[in-house]
């Protein structure tokens, strides 16, 4: 059982949502235009808009977040990469969202070492162990404070939060790094629940960090293998972290304050050319985790935060691109799927990251393919990605956190009325992919 699916699979039980007509299943096909109209565009945007503004809490009557901030609206407690692309559409709106008090609370909560959890409670406590990466989201604060920067350009802010990034940054570079440059991670802390991170067959040996349950009477941790984590290398962490040191390259340029800058530039040097030597597949033309110093060929999205973070080399781009763009793998009907069609495992359904199409990976992606100047790729994902959200809005008047990857429909794992990370899709996309090209 998954971190969020224990807490509310009794919600969705009988909440009236199912899967769309059959009539509106669409292939994958490059000639559709997947327009949407204009009126219903500008309703989606404000229907998520205040989707979000009503999950906004907090303020002088809490005990703990004394500020209002907009919240992932998931549970009582308050999410780390929820919170984090939050802010890639509430940039937007931080007169009406109050995304920065948002990202203070996990500041207010850094220890002295730099620890920052994924999750808090309602009490201001971690929810997970700070010894096991359980407790370990993808590290996203300095990318959501550029993102705020885009649009607000408050330098004495950057200047406030930079020594908290530093610290964060160097309290996960001290315990997650290894010798070969590469991070190892947890399959939960890594955001993509049950995506399976060990090799076929692996059993525990004994070998990774023990995980001790804080809260044993609320969580089960059965089928999560929280024993895999020091025995394998991450794609995805690492490329976040090599994105954490070029957003702090970034911050300093900004705030004038370079005197870290040839550190960060030399680990971010290190942290791509190890993912080159060990995670690319030749063969494949793709990136792969690794277990025992050895590739786990095993294909997740969490291969494509190496775009995003500028990890691929122009020789090797076609190759991710084609991978992308496989209506047999990744590109399904609502693209781009969690894992891939041609791979044991795959759910058509969604079954949460085992196929399922979200907000934060398809942004991230998006943002990627920009990055490397893909902007037709980009552009086709947007519009495509955007139509099928449209099309389940259509029908159910709310926006889900998830959607089926082989039907117009939400993830048989998905819970409704979520803006949460998916207001990414009727605000940011909108406004940067789909509102500027009619």
């Amino acid at each position: 059982m998954n971190r969020r699916s224990f807490l509310y699979n009794s919600i969705l039980t009988g909440a009236g949502y199912s899967l769309i007509n059959s009539s509106c299943r669409s292939t994958h096909s490059s000639a559709r235009s997947y327009n949407v109209p204009e009126a219903l565009q500008l309703k989606m945007y404000d229907a998520a808009l205040a989707m979000a503004k009503s999950k906004i809490r907090g303020g002088p009557a809490d005990a703990v977040y004394k500020k209002p901030f907009v919240d992932a609206a998931f549970s009582p407690n308050i999410f780390y990469w929820d919170t984090c692309f939050i802010a890639a559409y509430a940039k937007y709106h931080a007169d009406e969202l109050p995304i920065a008090n948002a990202l203070d609370n996990f500041y207010n909560r850094m220890d002295e070492d730099g620890f920052i959890s994924r999750e808090y409670t309602r009490e201001g406590k971690t929810m997970w162990p700070k010894d096991h990466p359980v407790s370990v989201n993808p590290p996203l604060l300095a990318f959501a404070e550029l993102e705020l920067y885009s649009q607000q350009k408050d330098t004495e802010r950057l200047k406030r939060v930079y020594p908290y990034l530093q610290k964060h940054f160097q309290f996960l570079l001290t315990h997650y790094r290894m010798d070969d440059h590469l991070f190892f991670s947890d399959a939960l802390g890594s955001g993509m629940d049950n995506i399976p991170r060990y090799p076929d067959g692996w059993q525990d040996d004994g070998e990774g960090i023990k995980l001790h349950n804080l809260y044993p009477e609320i969580f089960n941790y059965d089928g999560l293998s929280p024993a895999w984590n020091k025995q394998g290398r991450s794609v995805d962490f690492s490329s976040q972290m090599a994105l954490f040191a070029e957003n702090l390259i970034s911050i300093a340029s900004i705030i004038q304050q370079k005197d870290e800058v040839a550190d960060y530039l030399k680990f971010y040097d290190e942290t791509k050319n190890a993912i080159n030597k060990h995670c690319w597949n030749e063969a494949d033309q793709f990136y792969y985790d690794l277990g025992y110093d050895k590739q786990i060929r095993r294909k997740h999205i969490g291969m494509f935060w190496t775009l995003i973070a500028g990890i691929v080399p122009s020789e090797k781009i076609s190759g991710m691109i084609k991978h992308l763009t496989d209506p047999a793998g990744f590109w399904r009907t609502i693209p781009v799927a969690s894992y891939p069609a041609n791979q044991q495992g795959y759910s058509k359904e969604g079954t949460y990251w085992l196929g399922s199409v979200w907000a934060p990976t398809n942004y991230m992606i998006l943002r990627g393919l920009l990055r490397y100047n893909e902007n037709n790729i980009a552009g086709r994902l947007a519009r495509q990605y955007y139509w099928a959200v449209a099309e389940v809005y259509k029908q159910t008047g709310t926006f889900f956190e998830n959607y089926a990857p082989d039907a117009v429909s939400k993830g048989n794992q998905s819970r409704p009325d979520f803006c949460g990370w998916t207001g990414l899709v009727p605000i940011a996309i909108y406004r940067e992919f789909i509102k500027k090209n009619n």
